[in-house]
């Protein structure tokens, strides 16, 4: 257990004051023996995945923060499925290297998942997506740890209660071990000119080149996020280095020593002017750990 980690050091955003414990749990025990060292504490835990969809206070998190490693980074075929189509992956398995794995083995359905920075895990809390797929398409069911009541249960694609940005995991307390995720045969040349084709459509329209927690907004039903912004006028907006992109409105990135703070102030700002200028309310995508004034 590690205290006072740097939590800028875990996120995409590159922000983010202290954990006040850090650990990184190897296997399901380790993962429980955190929690009750949490409880036992009376802190809060967070799970993180790859910080990819996080913005951390710069005051930090008083709690424990817990990072998946070990076991739950890997990738297996099911038992006795001899059409190679089920693969079981680990929560902490990066969804750019299921991805590859799938096109290694010329299995089509993750095509879409490859730019995304995120881990398994948060991508069945999020119902992740992208390009017109997304984790609901392709996730067969995920065995999820329920601390409350300390047991652990595969749960169905149908009883995850997917929906957009949305599952199980956003009414209930519950941490997502692994998934099994059923894809199809395909071509591998054709999965291989998708991902391509993919990567080279978010060079062209996302701000990679700068740290962001990507989409910063949920799209509004009826409308686009980014557009929104753009019609308020808000391409290129900042508050200190916290800036909305122009290349993508939808994206908050940190031009180089964004705080926290500046960022929170800037997406309140956003929402405030889109609401006043269209009457949409966007919602984040991007999670909030610890305190904002």
């Amino acid at each position: 257990m590690i205290e006072n980690e740097p939590m800028s050091r875990h996120t995409s955003f590159k922000i983010g004051g202290p954990a006040r414990y850090f650990e990184t749990a190897e296997d399901a025990e380790a993962l429980k023996a955190a929690v009750r060292f949490a409880k036992k504490k009376d802190l809060p835990y967070f799970l993180l995945g790859n910080g990819s969809n996080l913005l951390v206070s710069d005051k930090g998190f008083d709690g424990v923060v817990i990072r998946l490693g070990g076991e739950f980074e890997e990738i297996r075929f099911a038992e006795g499925d001899g059409t190679e189509k089920t693969i079981i992956a680990g929560a902490a398995v990066p969804l750019a290297r299921l991805s590859a794995f799938a096109t290694e083995h010329s299995l089509t359905g993750l095509e879409f998942a490859s730019g995304i920075p995120g881990t398994l895990g948060g991508a069945i809390v999020m119902n992740a997506g992208a390009y017109g797929g997304e984790m609901s398409q392709v996730t067969a069911s995920a065995e999820i740890w329920f601390p409350e009541e300390d047991r652990s249960e595969t749960v169905p694609t149908e009883d995850l209660h997917f929906g957009y940005r949305h599952s199980l995991l956003k009414e209930k307390d519950g941490v997502v071990l692994s998934a099994s995720l059923h894809l199809h045969s395909g071509g591998k040349d054709d999965i291989v000119n998708t991902v391509s084709r993919l990567r080279e459509q978010r060079i062209a329209k996302q701000p990679l080149e700068y740290p962001s927690a990507g989409s910063t907004f949920k799209r509004p039903e009826g409308a686009y996020a980014g557009k929104l912004i753009q019609d308020a006028g808000l391409a290129g907006f900042r508050i200190g280095d916290a800036v909305v992109s122009e290349k993508h409105c939808g994206f908050v990135i940190n031009q180089g020593s964004a705080t926290a703070a500046d960022v929170w102030h800037l997406i309140r700002e956003v929402q405030r002017r889109v609401k006043e200028t269209s009457g949409y309310t966007l919602e984040t995508e991007v999670l909030m750990l610890g305190e904002f004034e």
